[in-house]
């Protein structure tokens, strides 16, 4: 995934709260006390990442705004690209400038990346898992707080795709909003009554007779909820073609091939988020004066 890629996803809000968060990590961290009772502000150093594990890598990018909190004196060079596969052992980044910089900056650097290598790297596993089918894997908005763009960016870089970013780019309709409303129906015509232009409006289901009364609707998604494997594709059977599908809840490694087999266009993991182990990197040092 070129650098590129990582620009254009933060743009604006996005980079806006990738900022704040990077921010709030480095004070959350205070003064480096230890490291500023030995070492200078002369003092330099280089740092190697190693990958300690074979993984998908993601969050590079974030290594060089980190550093340029600490001052424009830290430099960074970045030896593969966000969504490339590396193997154990391999140097990811090479960072050189001031000790105590680089000191301060260090677990803020790599909690970001081993996050998120690791949420790319099991979106890779399920993207695998989903090879020759039509359906197209997605994350949910279950995203530790603060940490939603950055996420959702990880899940791009192991192939996977966003559903929505905030809770405006696309209108869910769930069953609180349809009791409110009396009906899906009504809930729908209300919406677009409400907002011009009007968002695509997506609608959970849980029963067969949601359904049906969803896909006389002017939609585009329907999402069959925690369905058994025949409701769900008895829904499928019933939902016209000019509405998209997606299937979501207890999904897993182990059932998405044969939940995705059922033939919807999308599944939605809120696993790739929330569940994600981490990936294994460390920071070695290396003195230079």
């Amino acid at each position: 995934m070129p650098t590129n890629i990582f620009d254009n996803f933060f743009q604006a809000e996005a980079k806006m709260f990738l900022l704040a968060t990077i921010r709030i990590a480095l004070a959350e961290d205070a003064s480096d006390l230890t490291s500023m009772g030995l070492f200078t502000e002369n003092d330099t150093a280089q740092a190697l990442i190693v990958a300690k594990q074979d993984t998908i890598v993601a969050g590079l990018p974030i290594i060089p705004m980190v550093l340029e909190f600490g001052g424009d004196t830290c430099q960074a060079h970045l030896n593969v690209d966000d969504g490339d596969r590396v193997s154990e052992g391999t140097m990811v980044a090479a960072l050189q400038g001031p000790a105590l910089h680089l000191l301060k900056a260090e677990r803020v650097i790599m909690n970001f990346l081993c996050h998120l290598s690791g949420v790319a790297n099991l979106t890779a596993q399920y993207v695998e898992a989903l090879k020759g089918t039509k359906t197209q894997l997605l994350d949910t908005r279950k995203t530790l707080p603060g940490l939603r763009f950055p996420e959702k960016y990880a899940v791009l870089a192991g192939g996977g795709k966003n559903h929505r970013l905030t809770l405006a780019d696309m209108l869910m309709l769930k069953d609180n909003h349809i009791d409110r409303a009396g009906s899906i129906a009504e809930a729908v015509t209300q919406l677009h009554n409400a907002h011009t232009p009007c968002p695509p409006i997506e609608v959970e289901c849980r029963t067969l007779e949601e359904v049906e009364e969803a896909s006389q609707c002017d939609i585009k998604r329907i999402m069959l909820d925690n369905m058994d494997k025949e409701t769900a594709k008895t829904a499928l059977e019933i939902i016209p073609k000019s509405i998209e599908t997606e299937i979501s809840g207890n999904i897993s490694l182990e059932n998405i091939r044969e939940v995705a087999e059922l033939g919807p266009d999308f599944i939605s993991v809120g696993k790739l988020t929330h569940s994600a182990p981490s990936s294994d990197f460390s920071m070695q040092f290396i003195p230079l004066n």
